[in-house]
């Protein structure tokens, strides 16, 4: 299965997205702390009736977050070369977003199990899309790439 990794997201409905996100594709969804109260409202309404259905981990950090990992990471930033859709992805990849605001740390980037950095492609001049939207696409396509298993 895939993964999506969120490394202490900012935005409640973000996450929820991710959520329903992850139930509709069979991901697995690593939520790593500091988080926002899990029980927000716009968190549920965003995620709405998919909580049960989505497979979804909170970590304490990153390290504890990567044991469940069994495959490579990518991690998406917009100073990435490497386009996501130049990936050849395989069935245990992981697919990690930073917060909101900053995005991906340096070091969380530089990390050693990080496999390489990948973009989205934008218009010049745009700075990010928002985190829901390019988890997403970014997912969709690693999907997409593996033939949609699990999917109809």
């Amino acid at each position: 299965m895939l993964h999506v990794i969120f490394f202490e997201p900012r935005i409640p409905g973000n996450t929820g997205a991710a959520i329903r996100l992850s139930a509709n594709t069979g991901a697995m969804l690593h939520l790593i702390d500091p988080l926002f109260d899990m029980d927000d409202a716009k968190l549920r309404r965003a995620g709405l009736d998919y909580h049960d259905l989505a497979r979804t981990r909170v970590h304490e950090d990153l390290e504890s977050c990567l044991v469940h990992v069994p495959g490579r990471i990518y991690a998406f930033t917009a100073q990435a070369e490497r386009l996501h859709a130049q990936v050849d992805w395989r069935a245990d990849d992981a697919l990690l977003f930073g917060p909101e605001p900053t995005g991906l740390p340096e070091e969380v980037m530089a990390h050693p199990r990080v496999t390489d950095r990948v973009r989205i492609p934008m218009v010049e001049g745009n700075r990010s899309l928002n985190l829901a939207n390019s988890a997403a696409i970014g997912l969709y396509e690693a999907w997409r790439v593996l033939g949609f298993p699990g999917g109809r």
